[in-house]
């Protein structure tokens, strides 16, 4: 008789869709019936209003800009912990993890006392011209420290499994080395990084412990959505918070979704070929 060290699937199915349903489903309905008690004008008159649009548009820059830069120093940081060793390897490879386990508000008030004007970064940065604190560059900053790992972690799994024989064998067939990332490495990474911008997008997209404390939360200029959120909450109107929670809710969903699509697109044309 085949025994199984999980229990049978009508168990872990009951128990999987039970914490699922407690712990990310019934918030997230919560939040769209409160939504939903808003007239559709009154819930657009909120979502769209001038201080909400600036917000949003702060927030989903900011975000573009951190998914962009993780894009590109992610890879290569995956790329050198998986095809290289050199003493600290191991060091660096745990910190990556570093965010996930450091509190927000903790990584928020280093990176403004190292970029603030008199800080170790911000004073280099300031004798050229250049201010971070305090402004959209530093939300973004603050983004990219958050959201690296979701690439690096997504993509340095597939590396390890592809090995360094798909190199050797485009360069023993004369291709060059921009040639064999472009035409084989790149194809097999794509849905690894699809998946790791999305989540890393996402995550920008709710962060607000790491930019709080950098963004300097001036509206209509370094506001962003999740902060715009609670002052309507500690205002105690739930109801605008809800509502301009619920742009954010389906950014993500949309984003999640055309990712899933993209990365399903993908894959038949990587099996296929």
């Amino acid at each position: 008789m085949r025994r199984n060290v999980l229990p049978g699937l009508s168990l872990s199915l009951g128990v999987t869709l039970f914490y699922v349903g407690l712990i990310v489903v019934l918030p997230l309905t919560a939040l769209i019936f409160k939504a939903a008690s808003l007239g559709p004008a009154d819930y657009w008159s909120i979502i769209s209003s001038p201080r909400a649009v600036a917000s949003y548009r702060v927030t989903v820059l900011t975000a573009l800009g951190a998914t962009a830069f993780n894009l590109v120093f992610g890879l290569a940081l995956a790329w050198v912990l998986t095809r290289y060793r050199f003493p600290g390897w191991r060091l660096v490879d745990a910190m990556v993890d570093l965010p996930f386990a450091l509190p927000t508000a903790v990584a928020g008030i280093s990176l403004t006392a190292l970029f603030a004007s008199n800080g170790w970064f911000g004073s280099v940065l300031s004798d050229l011209g250049v201010k971070v604190a305090y402004t959209p560059l530093g939300i973004m900053i603050a983004m990219c420290f958050t959201s690296l790992p979701f690439i690096v972690r997504t993509v340095q799994p597939v590396l390890e499994d592809l090995g360094p024989a798909l190199e050797e064998a485009g360069q023993s067939l004369g291709g060059s080395d921009w040639t064999i990332f472009r035409k084989v490495i790149f194809p097999l990474l794509k849905p690894a990084l699809l998946a790791g911008l999305s989540l890393s997008f996402a995550r920008s997209l709710g962060e607000f412990g790491a930019i709080i404390f950098i963004a300097g939360n001036q509206p209509m200029s370094t506001e962003i959505t999740a902060l715009l959120v609670f002052i309507r909450l500690e205002e105690y109107d739930y109801q605008a918070a809800a509502a301009i929670a619920s742009v954010l809710l389906f950014t993500a969903f949309a984003m999640l979704a055309i990712t899933n699509l993209l990365q399903a697109r993908a894959l038949r044309y990587t099996v296929r070929n």
